[in-house]
């Protein structure tokens, strides 16, 4: 089992770093292996839907997007982690999701998806929200834990004392572990379940 971690802070050792090393304890104890992507400090332009994508397999912008597409292909699992930017998540993070999962044109039906969010107080929610939508549009399970997925703290190093945020990231990483493995047995023995033709529906005629 493997989970690919992206961290779409720009502070690589921040609130929400601490976030997603709780994560990656519980997933070593449970013999998962991790990658962490560092994506918030990095120059990434958003997607100016040019669809050369579809002609090449890959996105026309070379940069970490290409670089990580193929990580994310191996993977049982997805953790996305980012801060909360005026009830959303940061820019930088938003613009690498979209340009990687619609140039990423592999099969991504079954891995697991999380996302993680990390804010001073509010917006929390509605991020939290925004980043699941690239799960389940994908037909991607998105693991639950024992709350919402986040994580507060302001200052670094604040999410330590976040006691509750803590535990909620462990239990993330347990019931993730326990959902891959799951999907792993049901695949073995059932295979992916059967896919119809898109149905593409378009509203202007």
């Amino acid at each position: 089992m493997k989970v690919l971690i992206i961290n779409g802070s720009p502070h690589a050792k921040g609130n929400t770093a601490i976030a997603i090393n709780e994560m990656v304890k519980i997933f070593a104890a449970e013999g998962v292996e991790t990658e962490i992507v560092q994506v918030g400090n990095k120059a990434v332009r958003g997607c100016v839907a040019c669809r050369k994508c579809w002609e090449t397999g890959k996105c026309i912008f070379n940069d970490i997007v290409n670089e990580t597409a193929p990580l994310f292909e191996e993977a049982d699992g997805l953790v996305i982690a980012a801060p909360v930017y005026y009830a959303s998540a940061n820019g930088t993070i938003i613009s690498f999701l979209d340009r990687l999962f619609f140039s990423a044109h592999f099969d991504k039906t079954m891995k697991v998806g999380a996302s993680v969010v990390i804010s001073r107080r509010g917006g929390s929610s509605s991020t939290f929200d925004e980043l699941n939508k690239f799960f389940t549009m994908n037909q991607m399970p998105v693991a639950s834990s024992q709350y919402w997925n986040m994580v507060y703290g302001r200052e670094p190093g604040e999410a330590e004392q976040d006691a509750e945020g803590l535990q909620t990231m462990r239990t993330l990483a347990r019931n993730m572990t326990f959902l891959m493995k799951s999907i792993a047995l049901g695949k073995e023995k059932f295979g992916l379940p059967e896919k119809e033709p898109w149905i593409p529906t378009h509203f202007i005629r």
